[in-house]
């Protein structure tokens, strides 16, 4: 009967507390909202999302960015496509078939300078503009691939500009909009923050590529590339660039070049048709364990000097190999990336302060910067077009031809046919030698080619700068 009664108590108090929560829990939102809100304010919810606190105005800086970030569609000429047994048995169109692209862009200056991507415009025989449901002819003024940077012009007044800010007072935290087409969906805006700064993720080809993005979780996605990344004024902080993905598609993190990086390039290649790229006659390394236990290093601060170019900047000042740069005209450098960032904003015959250590000293350089001849001179590039080879050509720079330990070299830029195209010889390949014979210029190289007869034998250098050695039968 006691064990009756215990359960009939224990029941019955189950079945009050119950009834009690349900009827609680039924109860208007207001009557309990205070439980929820106290911890919402505490993190800042509500101000962050609102806007309250910190005045975020997205729609003000969409407003802002939108008309000045234009559509961009590019044609490749012809490409002849391989065909299946179906498009012969149903009379397909085999012709060849025109390749389409496209990206976004963001207008510079009122009169129709528009800066992009390399990666958008690099492959194209036309480039078209589209902005206000207009549709204007692109004339490339210049593109750097190493920085992944292209200026187009097109015949128009009066557009809409960006506005520029100076992306190295962005800090990690910033919200920022990102502004392009993605998908072919124009003036698409997508919203997130500058989530790192001065990141390499080693997708630019060249000897000396400048890789420092700024990375942001705002949505990135195939055709935002050459659009704008904005901060809430609506001021430009970094051109969109890539995207980190398995898939091809936005999946966290994309990346943009900073606007400061943009603003050297876009004036370089205005003026002079390209860029007066500065160097100090090193390369330098990140810190790692091995370098940090080797070196007996106190601490991991600024850069290590892995390379000096023979009678260069460096040398003449008295830099050596190892030594631990720590900064340049006062500002830090604690990696390659920021390193590279800073050399950037600067043009041949510049001097710089660069702070260093060695042997736990901290000393101290004035360095006279130099162009990729190893001179002060404002640099032309000089490009011959081989229209018998159907190849345009270059001779190699000073700096790089030291850097690859070559003498004498011609490098093969665009191909558009010809003897080039049929022995299969890569864009970017260097020519040192035919048949043994070293060639220092273009005119030469043509001279060879142009009439032979025989074995062919050419040594190289590839784009991975591996020594190779083709053998053709003319």
């Amino acid at each position: 009967m006691k064990q009756i009664i215990r359960t009939l108590l224990v029941g019955g108090i189950a079945g009050f507390a119950g009834a009690f929560m349900f009827s609680y829990l039924q109860k208007p939102i207001e009557q309990h909202e205070e439980i929820v809100r106290p911890a919402a304010h505490f993190v800042g919810y509500e101000d962050r999302i609102f806007g309250t606190a910190n005045n975020l105005d997205f729609v003000k800086s969409a407003e802002m960015s939108t008309p000045a970030v234009v559509y961009i569609k590019t044609s490749a000429g012809r490409e002849q496509q391989s065909y299946s047994f179906f498009d012969l048995l149903f009379n397909n169109d085999l012709r060849s078939r025109k390749v389409i692209g496209s990206g976004s862009g963001v207008v510079f200056s009122k009169d129709g300078y528009i800066v992009t991507n390399n990666h958008v415009i690099e492959e194209a025989a036309q480039i078209e503009v589209i902005h206000n449901k207009r549709t204007y002819k692109a004339k490339i003024i210049g593109t750097d691939p190493s920085t992944d940077l292209a200026l187009l012009k097109i015949e128009a007044k009066n557009l809409q500009a960006i506005r520029l800010a100076r992306s190295s007072d962005v800090k990690v935290g910033d919200w920022v909009l990102a502004v392009g087409n993605p998908f072919n969906l124009t003036s698409t805006v997508t919203a997130g923050i500058i989530s790192a700064k001065g990141r390499n993720i080693n997708i630019l080809e060249g000897q000396f590529p400048i890789e420092s993005f700024i990375q942001t979780d705002a949505a990135i996605n195939p055709g935002n590339s050459g659009g704008a990344l904005v901060n809430l004024s609506g001021d430009l902080v970094g051109i969109n660039t890539a995207i980190l993905s398995r898939t091809g598609s936005y999946t966290g993190y994309g990346f943009a070049i900073p606007s400061d990086i943009v603003a050297k390039v876009i004036t370089d290649l205005k003026e002079y048709g390209q860029v007066q790229k500065a160097f100090l006659g090193a390369e330098v390394s990140d810190i790692d364990e091995e370098t940090f236990t080797d070196l007996q290093l106190e601490d991991g601060a600024g850069v290590v000097v892995t390379y000096i170019e023979s009678d260069g900047a460096a040398e003449k000042t008295g830099l050596t190999k190892g030594d631990i740069i720590l900064k340049i005209n006062g500002m830090l450098v604690d990696s390659k990336s920021m390193f590279d960032e800073q050399l950037s904003y600067y043009k041949p015959g510049d001097k710089i302060s660069v702070e260093y250590k060695r042997k736990g000293k901290v000393k101290q350089k004035e360095i006279l910067l130099t162009n990729i001849e190893g001179t002060t001179e404002v640099v032309k590039r000089q490009i011959f077009k081989a229209n018998t080879l159907g190849a345009d050509l270059e001779v190699v720079p000073k700096i790089e031809r030291n850097k690859l330990k070559i003498t004498n070299g011609i490098r093969i830029l665009k191909i558009s046919g010809g003897l080039i195209n049929r022995l299969q010889i890569e864009e970017g390949f260097i020519i040192t030698a035919v048949n043994n014979r070293p060639v220092e210029t273009p005119e030469e190289l043509v001279g060879i080619l142009e009439k032979f007869q025989g074995r062919l034998i050419i040594k190289g250098i590839n784009r991975r700068g591996e020594i190779e050695h083709l053998s053709y039968y003319l």
